[in-house]
């Protein structure tokens, strides 16, 4: 696995160096998100997932006013993730908030306030956010083929609960998403992957009903 994610090694470790983490720090902490993103638990939240989200961040870099606090907000918006829990993305960030430096030129609260933004993926006035919110979104809008390894990955990670409770939960998450004007947040997006996802996700909702 290591081998894989040695690009994201590099990229985590220039992050920190650049907010203020010494070498060690950087180790250790490196270590400590490699262990929680590959836990057995994680079918589709780990360091794929982080990858898919970093090409999506380097692609649309220039439209970016604080790039330093997404691209951390990207490696710790799904620390912590426990599927029978409700607070993961707060307590994600408040980790990812934590054990920030007191030197940092991170702006901490930033950090917060995105990383939990990924929990309601609600349109937000710091367009960062949005954009965030979006490169989290972007597998919903997958060829079919993928996005049904999406889902049931997803599915995976909730193994403890039985169909009759699944699938009108899930059913119900994604009416959710149908229901809002928008699903992705920025015009870019927008353009790009709207009809994708709502077609793709019109179609998982058939087959969990």
């Amino acid at each position: 696995m290591r081998k894989n994610y040695m690009n994201l090694k590099d990229k985590y470790t220039e992050l920190l160096t650049n907010i203020g983490f010494g070498e060690n720090e950087i180790q250790q902490n490196w270590l400590d998100l490699e262990k929680a993103y590959s836990k057995k638990s994680r079918h589709y939240h780990n360091l794929t997932h982080i990858q898919d989200m970093i090409a999506s961040y380097e692609t649309y870099f220039d439209q970016l006013q604080f790039p330093n606090e997404v691209l951390y907000s990207i490696f710790y918006h799904d620390y912590i993730y426990v599927s029978s829990k409700k607070d993961n993305e707060l307590k994600s960030a408040e980790y990812a908030v934590k054990i920030l430096p007191k030197e940092t030129t991170l702006n901490s609260a930033l950090v917060f306030d995105m990383i939990c933004a990924t929990q309601q993926h609600q349109h937000n006035e710091v367009e960062d956010i949005n954009w965030l919110i979006d490169f989290d979104l972007k597998i919903l809008a997958r060829d079919w083929e993928d996005y049904k390894i999406y889902f049931e990955q997803i599915r995976k990670e909730y193994r403890i609960y039985p169909d009759f409770l699944y699938k009108p939960g899930r059913a119900k998450a994604l009416k959710h998403f149908l229901e809002n004007e928008f699903i992705f947040q920025t015009d870019e997006f927008r353009k790009l992957y709207e009809e994708k996802a709502r077609v793709n996700i019109e179609k998982e909702i058939k087959l969990l009903i």
